[in-house]
């Protein structure tokens, strides 16, 4: 089985698709190469396809008016994005930018427009992605509105954990600067806070490797707000 291939079959949007859809799919979709800090589309840009990524990181931001910038995701291999403008025959809302060498997939509007109307499967998978890409988009927002930055903080370590699959430990695979944007943050604040968050004995901070020391201390300071001390 070719990288492609199996990048396409792997992803939600055409899971349980069989091969020989996969295979329609794979021919009308162009690799693509980024360097890092490469720009993949800016707000306002046609949606004129979507992307999934194969190898490397992507993030998606918007940037306010006086310079500040929000990041909204942060997307790795097997993640597509940029599903919703184009199926909504919209222009992109957000910029999207190569923050390390990357190999993206990118799936054009009217070929996929074309596939789908002949593949009613394709249309139930799409509903279920973008239902699953609301939800993500409602806890951020209460995140960003309702939690303090600890807490905040503390949710996106339990992330990584499920994401990493590991209790003990996790490696941040973005610098502290985006996690910060990410979090609605500042770089300064994000500091003060892992180094409280040290100091209660929650983490241990070694470069990039954060290690758990207190996993259910942490889940009670991203849902309450605090710990049972």
């Amino acid at each position: 089985m070719d990288e492609k291939f199996e990048s396409i079959s792997n992803i939600p949007l055409f899971n349980g698709l069989p091969e020989p859809q996969i295979k329609e799919i794979e021919q009308i979709v162009v690799d693509k190469y980024y360097n890092k800090r490469d720009f993949i589309f800016s707000e306002g840009d046609d949606g004129n396809g979507f992307y999934l990524v194969v190898k490397g990181l992507v993030k998606i931001f918007k940037v306010s008016s006086e310079g500040k910038e929000q990041i909204l995701h942060i997307l790795g291999p097997g993640e597509p994005f940029g599903e919703v403008p184009v199926f909504s025959g919209q222009s992109f809302p957000a910029n999207s930018e190569a923050i390390a060498k990357s190999h993206l997939l990118f799936f054009p509007r009217n070929a996929m427009v074309e596939l789908i109307s002949t593949n009613p499967s394709l249309a139930l998978n799409m509903l279920a992605v973008l239902s699953m890409r609301l939800r993500q988009f409602t806890v951020q927002i209460e995140n960003l509105s309702l939690k303090e930055v600890p807490s905040r903080l503390a949710a996106y370590l339990m992330y990584l954990s499920e994401e990493q699959g590991s209790l003990e430990s996790v490696v941040l695979n973005i610098s502290k600067a985006q996690i910060a944007s990410l979090l609605g943050t500042i770089p300064e604040t994000l500091s003060r806070i892992f180094s409280k968050m040290s100091r209660r004995n929650l983490i241990e901070v070694k470069d990039r490797e954060i290690t758990l020391s207190d996993p259910q201390g942490l889940r009670q300071l991203a849902e309450n707000g605090k710990t049972s001390e």
